[in-house]
């Protein structure tokens, strides 16, 4: 299930809504290579994600956009945003996702350089990684984060637009240590 970010503003974001969300794996998730999905992202000279072969294939999986929101041109998460995670963690410590792993996308919008929007949607992916990770003790090794930047605003949108700036938690199968 996917939510654009004005629906998500207007429905609850829940730990029920995040779990019956990321739990709808149906089939055996195709391996994913979190590089692969990286470079593919960056040489896609504005493709959309679902045109791109490794990325169509994560199109197809469980996946939620949550708002978080970072300070200005910054990694550091406002604490309104900390609430989401919070919920986000729950929902990844119930027992129904406790088997899976996620990848955590960054994105922006297009309003400074496309490097340093790469940059910083990698950095903000991250600290959304390693925020769960101590702050709410989830297994690190549960979590893949990476940047896309600019890349993929959502399709029909301005791509200057504050809803590019989002991220998704995507279920990428089976976690095995």
């Amino acid at each position: 299930m996917t939510l654009l970010p004005g629906l998500a503003a207007a429905q609850e974001v829940s730990r029920e809504r995040i779990v019956t969300g990321l739990n709808k794996l149906t089939a055996a998730a195709p391996i994913i290579d979190v590089e692969v999905l990286r470079q593919e992202a960056l040489n896609s000279g504005g493709a959309e994600m679902s045109g791109l072969p490794n990325w169509s294939k994560i199109e197809k999986l469980p996946q939620m956009v949550v708002e978080i929101d970072f300070e200005n041109n910054s990694v550091a998460i406002e604490p309104r945003s900390y609430r989401t995670l919070g919920m986000i963690a729950d929902a990844l410590h119930h027992p129904n996702l406790w088997a899976y792993k996620f990848l955590i996308i960054g994105h922006s919008s297009s309003t400074g350089g496309e490097k340093r929007n790469l940059e910083l949607s990698e950095q903000r992916a991250a600290a959304i990684r390693e925020a769960l990770a101590t702050t709410f003790a989830i297994d690190p090794g549960r979590l893949y984060a990476i940047g896309v930047g600019q890349s993929f605003p959502i399709p029909g949108s301005d791509s200057k637009a504050a809803a590019n700036r989002r991220v998704q938690l995507i279920n990428l199968g089976i976690f095995r240590k």
